[in-house]
């Protein structure tokens, strides 16, 4: 996250996150003669871009390169033609941060959801019963793109009795060190002023399933009704994809926020730092196992595997935990050779010592 670049309040463009941090880099398009903008939303191989003149309509057809994580997204700063019928995107700065995705295709490629992020608001609905381990999953995310996570339990008010609430934020809170849990309720205004405190300015990134009401929390902290909200479902909480593209709004109280359309799929995308981040405490026990590259399966002298037998370490956490790490390096496998072998090898390895183990069952048994 930075902020440490101070904007200047008189620039047109202070109110979408413009410092002196992105003037300098963008000195070098200035001397071709072109125009500062914020890409506010992306549509087809176009996006609209706010700027000194005002929002302007332009094409991404020059900035549009095979690579899935280097097109234009939502919340870049990009060079665009001071005029033209169509005007172009010519260039984007180098992003501060990226919040990246696998998708959901066979090919396993990275999705780039927003740019330049310094708030993931992860919103979680108590309409539901909470997954635990799909927040996990998106402070990964959240923790490797670089932003500062958030969870906020929305739909507050439906949960009546207050323990029971305390309880479900503490049950969250557990499974997010180092991470705000916010409650709230957009519909009865409880919350809101609390979170749009702790977001301060910066950019915000609004994330979580179809159904969450992530557009109505948008609606309520720009403080009127700019995206689309309709009911979910009552059997399972889940609503239609209200919001099709990604927004930059801005915030009254400073700061922009982007509201994005519900994800089915979080797949991570080379997220090992981000995973280590959301389980600190297995990432600490594991300084003391006996060898420095254990899996925390069956190894002796694991120190992770004592801590979940002796009840310090949640054996839930612990199979979220060996499930993510999976999933991560199978991904980062797909673009590395060297460590596809290895995963090769160690999938027989395991495979062996399962027949071995069964073997000597089977001949204990006889």
């Amino acid at each position: 996250m930075n902020l440490s670049t101070s904007p200047d309040p008189s620039h047109p463009l202070a109110p979408y996150g413009w410092d002196e941090g992105w003037a300098a880099e963008f000195a070098v398009h200035a001397e071709r003669g072109l125009l500062p903008g914020r890409v506010v939303r992306v549509d087809r191989g176009q996006c609209d871009v706010v700027t000194d003149d005002g929002t302007v309509r332009a094409d991404t057809a020059f900035v549009t390169p095979h690579d899935p994580l280097r097109v234009v997204c939502t919340g870049d700063w990009v060079a665009v033609d001071t005029d033209g019928s169509p005007r172009y995107v010519r260039a984007y700065l180098p992003r501060r941060t990226a919040f990246v995705r696998s998708t959901s295709s066979k090919r396993s490629e990275g999705q780039i959801l927003a740019a330049n992020v310094d708030h993931a608001i992860v919103a979680l609905s108590l309409a539901v019963e909470l997954d635990l381990g799909r927040v996990e999953r998106f402070l990964a995310l959240a923790w490797e793109s670089g932003a500062q996570p958030v969870v906020v339990l929305t739909k507050a008010d439906l949960v009546t009795d207050p323990a029971t609430l305390a309880h479900l934020v503490q049950d969250v809170r557990k499974s997010a060190p180092g991470v705000p849990v916010l409650t709230a309720s957009a519909l009865a205004g409880h919350g809101v002023g609390e979170l749009a405190a702790l977001l301060g300015r910066g950019t915000s990134v609004l994330l979580g399933a179809s159904g969450a009401g992530k557009s109505t929390l948008a609606n309520a902290l720009v403080g009127e009704d700019v995206m689309d909200v309709r009911a979910t479902r009552d059997m399972d909480g889940k609503g239609r994809h209200t919001t099709t593209t990604r927004n930059l709004l801005p915030l009254p109280g400073g700061g922009v926020l982007i509201d994005t359309p519900g994800l089915r799929g979080v797949g991570l995308w080379d997220a090992g730092r981000g995973v280590g981040q959301v389980f600190a405490e297995i990432e600490e026990f594991a300084r003391g196992c006996r060898f420095q590259d254990c899996a925390h399966e069956r190894e002796p002298g694991c120190a992770v595997l004592a801590a979940a037998d002796n009840g310090d370490l949640p054996v839930r956490r612990l199979e979220s935990y060996r499930k993510l790490v999976r999933e991560n390096r199978w991904i980062v496998a797909k673009s590395d050779a060297r460590l596809r072998g290895d995963v090769r090898q160690d999938g027989k390895r395991k495979q062996a010592a399962g027949r071995a183990a069964g073997r000597a069952k089977r001949a204990g048994e006889w």
